[in-house]
C-alpha cells in the first residue's frame, strides 16, 4: 500500500515509531561505543596496572634474595665455610640457615670468582655443579654492588641476584666467592603472578614460551597473535580476545634475553557490553511501546478534528451545505473548523441568493422563449384576422385564412399545454402512430420557411413502421431538430430524416450540411438556454425535445464534426412495422 494512502493516525504513528527507533539506534551507538572504548581502555590501564604490580612482586622476590644473600654473606660461619673452599662444608654450615631464610623454591648457589659453582644450598635446579656461570663474569663488572636480572641456563629461565663475597688480605680485599640467588621462572611463578595480579602471563624466548598461565592450544595461538600484532592492537586465543603489554626480560649486563607479555581478558567486559546492548534492546522496546501508546493517544485528539472536517468536506461534495463542525479548540484546528463552517454559511447564503437570481433569471428566460415560440402562430392568427376584416374575400380565400387561423391557435394552445405538463411532470397517455405521419406533419408546418431559405427537407421514413408515441409532443420534438436545422442554415442547404427499425426500436436521424456544433458547448447542447448559431431562440428546445424523448423510453444524441453538419439521432422503443410492406418512400418537400 501506498504511503499517500494511509490514513493519517496510521502516518503519525509510522513516523514516531521510525524516529524513535532512528533515534535510539543512534543514541545506542554512540553510548555503546563510547562504552566499548571506556571498557578497552580500562582493560589496557588493568594491563598496565598489571605489569606495575608484577614489578613490583618481582621487586620484592629480588630484594628478598638479596637481602638474605647480604646477611648470609656478613655470617662468620658463613665466611669461614666459604673460605676453605669445600663443597661440604660450605654445604653444612650454610644450607641450614638458607632453608630457614628463603623460600622453599628458591635457588641458592656459591661460586668462586671465576663462576664454577662450588655448592648449591636451596631449591630444585637443573643447572649442573661442573659448569661455570658466565652470568658472574658479566656481574663482575658492578661488584662491589649487588645485581640483578635473568639468566637463560640450559633452556631454563631463571630470576638470579648476584652478591660477592670478599675476604680482607695483605693486598686488600679480595674476591672470595660470589652468592649467587634466585629463582626458576615456571608455571608456579606465572601462576602466583597471575593471582596476585587477576592477568594472564606469558615468559617467551627466542623461539619458545618458557611459561605461561594459559592453556598449550592457547598459548601456541595467543604467542603467534602476538608475533603479528602491532602495538595497542588485540589479541586473541581464537576464543578471547586479550589486551596485552610487553616488556623485555633482561640479563645482569642489561641484554633481552625475552620478553613478558602479561594480557587481560575482555571477556567480562564483553558480558558487560552485552547485558548493556540486552538494557538498551529492552529500554528500547519500552521507549516504543510507550511512544506508540502516547502517540497514538495524542494522535487520535489532533486527527479527530480533522476527521471531522474530512466529512463535513463530504457532505459538501454532496451538496449539503447545511452541516457545520463543533470547534473544540482555539489552536490551529479550531481557527480551521471555524473558518469551515463560516465557509458552508457563506455557500448557503451565496447558493441561496444565487437560485434566487436563477429564478427570477429563469422566468425571464421562458417568458421569452414563450413569447418567441408564439410569434409566428399569432402572427398568422393576426394576419388572417386583418384579411378576413379588411378585405371582401371569396369564400375559398376566406375558408383558406379560416384554416390558417385555426391551425395556428390550434398550436399556440398545445405549445401552452406542453410546456404546462413539462412544468408539472405530467405527460398524456401515448398512442400507436405512423412515425412518417409525425414527421410529415412537423415539416409541413416548417414548409414554407424552409422554401424561403432554399433548404430542402428530405423524408425517408417507411409508412409501415409505428410507435407507440404523444403524438403533440413528438411533433414538437421533429420540429425542433428540423427547425434547428433550417436556423442554421440561412443560405440554403438540405435535411435528411430517415429512420431505421433495429429489433423493436427505431432510430430516427436528422442531418443537415451546415456548419456543424462547435466542440465547447457539443457536452452542454442538451441543457436548457444553451445556443450556438443561431438568430433566434433561447436554447430550450433541444432540452425539451431531449426530455421528450426520454419520456417516451429512449435517449437523443448527437454526432457532428465542424464544418460537416449535424446529424442528432433518437433510438424509441417499441416500433414495429404493420403487415403491408412499402418500400423506398421518400417525400421531398
Amino acid at each position: 500500500m501506498r504511503f499517500s494512502r494511509l490514513p493519517l493516525l496510521t502516518k503519525i504513528l509510522l513516523s514516531t515509531s521510525v524516529a524513535i527507533t532512528a533515534l535510539f539506534a543512534i543514541t545506542g551507538e554512540i553510548v555503546l561505543g563510547h562504552i566499548t572504548r571506556s571498557i578497552s581502555d580500562s582493560v589496557g590501564a588493568e594491563v598496565r596496572n598489571s605489569f606495575q604490580a608484577y614489578t613490583a612482586v618481582l621487586k620484592s622476590r629480588t630484594d628478598l634474595l638479596a637481602s638474605v644473600s647480604r646477611v648470609l654473606s656478613a655470617m662468620q660461619v658463613v665466611r669461614l665455610a666459604v673460605n676453605t673452599g669445600d663443597a661440604a662444608t660450605i654445604q653444612d654450615s650454610a644450607a641450614e640457615l638458607w632453608s630457614k631464610v628463603s623460600d622453599a623454591h628458591a635457588i641458592f648457589l656459591v661460586t668462586d670468582p671465576a663462576g664454577k659453582i662450588l655448592a648449591s644450598l636451596g631449591g630444585v635446579t637443573s643447572i649442573p655443579l661442573d659448569r661455570n656461570l658466565a652470568v658472574v663474569q658479566a656481574a663482575e663488572k658492578k661488584f662491589p654492588e649487588q645485581s640483578s636480572g635473568f639468566m637463560f641456563q640450559n633452556g631454563e629461565l631463571y630470576h638470579i641476584s648476584c652478591t660477592p663475597v670478599y675476604v680482607d688480605s695483605s693486598n686488600g680485599q679480595g674476591l672470595l666467592v660470589v652468592l649467587v640467588a634466585g629463582y626458576h621462572v615456571d608455571y608456579l611463578v606465572a601462576r602466583d603472578l597471575k593471582e596476585s595480579t587477576n592477568s594472564e602471563f606469558l615468559f617467551v624466548t627466542p623461539g619458545r614460551v618458557i611459561a605461561s598461565t594459559l592453556n598449550p592450544r592457547a598459548t601456541a595461538v595467543v604467542a603467534e597473535s602476538i608475533r603479528r600484532a602491532r602495538t595497542n592492537q588485540h589479541v586473541s586465543d581464537g576464543v578471547v580476545q586479550y589486551a596485552w603489554s610487553q616488556e623485555p626480560l633482561l640479563d645482569i649486563s642489561g641484554k633481552p634475553l625475552g620478553e613478558i607479555c602479561i594480557l587481560r581478558s575482555f571477556e567480562g567486559s564483553r558480558e558487560r557490553i552485552a547485558s548493556l546492548q540486552r538494557d538498551i534492546v529492552l529500554l528500547w522496546l519500552g521507549a516504543i511501546l510507550c511512544g506508540f501508546a502516547l502517540t497514538y493517544l495524542l494522535a487520535r485528539r489532533i486527527v479527530e478534528p480533522v476527521r471531522q472536517l474530512d466529512r463535513a468536506a463530504a457532505e459538501v461534495a454532496r451538496q449539503n451545505y447545511n452541516i457545520s463542525v463543533e470547534v473544540k479548540s482555539e489552536d490551529e484546528m479550531g481557527r480551521l473548523a471555524r473558518t469551515f463552517n463560516t465557509m458552508c454559511a457563506s455557500i448557503r447564503q451565496g447558493r441561496e441568493e444565487l437560485i434566487r437570481h436563477e429564478r427570477i433569471s429563469t422566468i425571464g428566460r421562458l417568458s421569452g422563449s414563450i413569447v418567441h415560440d408564439l410569434r409566428n402562430p399569432l402572427a398568422a392568427i393576426y394576419g388572417g384576422a386583418e384579411m378576413l376584416v379588411d378585405a371582401d374575400l371569396p369564400p375559398a380565400h376566406v375558408k383558406r385564412l379560416a384554416g390558417n387561423i385555426y391551425r395556428a391557435s390550434r398550436r399556440i394552445q398545445e405549445l401552452l399545454q406542453d410546456l404546462l405538463n413539462v412544468s408539472r411532470g405530467k405527460t398524456r397517455a401515448p398512442e400507436v402512430c405512423r412515425l412518417r405521419e409525425v414527421a410529415s406533419a412537423a415539416c409541413d408546418f416548417l414548409a414554407a420557411t424552409a422554401e424561403a431559405q432554399g433548404v430542402t427537407v428530405s423524408l425517408s421514413i417507411a409508412p409501415e413502421i409505428e410507435v407507440p408515441l404523444e403524438r403533440s409532443r413528438m411533433e414538437r420534438a421533429f420540429a425542433n431538430l428540423i427547425g434547428n436545422a433550417l436556423e442554421a442554415m440561412p443560405g440554403g442547404g438540405h435535411v435528411q430524416i430517415s429512420a431505421a427499425l433495429e429489433d423493436e426500436t427505431v432510430v430516427v436521424e436528422v442531418a443537415d450540411d451546415g456548419p456543424g456544433i462547435a466542440p465547447e458547448i457539443r457536452k452542454n447542447l442538451f441543457q436548457p438556454f444553451v445556443t450556438a448559431g443561431k438568430r433566434n431562440g433561447l436554447g430550450l428546445g433541444l432540452a425539451l425535445t431531449r426530455q421528450t424523448v426520454l419520456d417516451h423510453g429512449g435517449d437523443l444524441w448527437v454526432e457532428s464534426e465542424p464544418g460537416q453538419g449535424a446529424h442528432f439521432k433518437f433510438r424509441l422503443p417499441g416500433a414495429h412495422a404493420v403487415q403491408t410492406q412499402v418500400q423506398g418512400v421518400v417525400n421531398t418537400l
